[in-house]
């Protein structure tokens, strides 16, 4: 007994390195004529080297090269039933449940690249000398690490807080929207400005700044992009408003 799934998803995160996939597969064809299409989903655990599995294109991507993106392909690629994750039907949901989790995570990982930036641009203005001064004692440099450090700070506070609910069990949806659009708006904000602050140095592979760009621009687009963030946050202001502690 077992499935057969066939099908194939880009954009796969660890598709050709990792030993196992999650993969979701229409297990209900019927579900398809329902207004509740998703629940007809269901979640498996594929292992590396399963006959019919073959991870497709490697993207050649602007960021994150170190995170290997690839295609998936299954054809007639044929899973144990235990290899079913939960109960039929019930992929979806499960999805759902980590999303908010998952884009904590991204928030994080935008706060990480922000931070490096705000510190690179924080060096780089107290080493670096203009007319005789380093370009830190200048209004305009330290305006600019004025509002790198204050995004910085609030995006931290709104990712530790979503993290912190999270896990006192409470549900994070809005939370976790908010921190993961602040935290990876201000990292491709903050990595911009620090590219600035460098000026041309910032625009070379010497410093680190042009990479923390390159790997913000992910962080607005994985586990949903910032428009659908502020579809989400909308949509739960709207709800109710609510105080968290």
């Amino acid at each position: 007994d077992g499935w057969v799934l066939n099908g194939t998803k880009t954009f796969t995160t660890h598709a050709r390195v990792g030993d196992l996939l999650v993969v979701m597969a229409r297990t209900d064809p019927e579900s398809l004529n329902s207004p509740k299409k998703h629940h007809g989903i269901s979640a498996f655990i594929v292992e590396k080297g399963t006959p019919g599995f073959r991870a497709g294109k490697h993207e050649d991507k602007l960021g994150m090269r170190a995170s290997d993106t690839s295609e998936t392909i299954l054809e007639n690629c044929r899973v144990p039933a235990e290899n079913l994750i939960g109960k039929e039907g019930e992929g979806f949901k499960q999805a759902m449940g980590i999303l908010d989790g998952g884009r904590i995570s991204i928030a994080a990982l935008g706060l990480g690249t922000a931070r490096g930036a705000l510190e690179a641009a924080v060096d780089y203005a107290r080493e670096r000398e203009q007319f005789g001064k380093p370009i830190a004692a200048y209004q305009m440099i330290r305006a600019k690490l004025a509002d790198m450090g204050t995004q910085v700070e609030a995006a931290r506070l709104l990712t530790y807080k979503a993290a912190y609910l999270k896990d006192r069990g409470q549900t994070v949806t809005r939370e976790s929207s908010m921190a993961k659009v602040h935290a990876s708006e201000t990292a491709v904000k903050v990595a911009e400005e620090a590219i600035q602050i460098l000026g041309g140095y910032g625009y070379t592979r010497d410093y680190p700044v042009e990479r923390a760009w390159r790997d913000a621009k992910l962080c607005t687009i994985g586990e949903g992009t910032s428009e659908v963030q502020r579809l989400v946050i909308a949509r739960e202001l709207l709800r109710g408003m609510r105080t968290t502690v």
